[in-house]
């Protein structure tokens, strides 16, 4: 499948609930434009947008199971859920598990390994921050401590005016 046929059938399976969708549309638009400034080659990149796009699989299932989506919850219902939602996707094993990890890790902000990581961890917090209304001193000390792309870092003095 393409990226625009998995971005079509999470749609789907998100039934309808626009703050989610328009939420995996903003981290993809973000994840996509960071990972193509940065030059990521385009299995990374495919990869990222996949990740993008699912990586909050998990919110429905901990919203009805634990009536919150706390981060670390997420991680861990959304690693099966995005495996059996990408089984019939056309993916290769190796990119099912390199999804399977990122949204496994995506609210983990240590120990980030690979671009494609740090990308999602920081196009997330831009679509968190703008959906959330953060403040500039949170805004600037997550960039000072977590940020480590320099197109990321451009996104969030641009979007936030910093």
């Amino acid at each position: 499948m393409t990226v625009a046929q998995i971005m079509e059938k999470m749609i789907a399976f998100s039934e309808g609930n626009l703050h989610d969708i328009d939420h995996l549309m903003r981290v993809w638009t973000y994840a996509k434009t960071i990972g193509e400034l940065e030059r990521l080659d385009p299995e990374a990149q495919f990869v990222l947008e996949v990740a993008a796009i699912t990586h909050d699989i998990a919110c429905p299932l901990c919203r009805e199971k634990y009536g919150n989506t706390n981060g670390k919850l997420q991680e861990t219902e959304g690693v099966p859920m995005v495996a059996a939602f990408l089984a019939d996707c056309g993916l290769s094993a190796a990119q099912v598990e390199r999804v399977k990890y990122l949204v496994g890790h995506h609210h983990t902000l240590t120990g980030i390994e690979g671009l494609d990581y740090q990308i999602l961890v920081e196009a997330d917090y831009i679509a968190n921050a703008a959906e959330n209304g953060y403040g500039a001193d949170n805004l600037l000390n997550f960039e000072r401590r977590v940020f480590r792309t320099e197109a990321g870092r451009r996104l969030l003095r641009s979007v936030f005016r910093l």
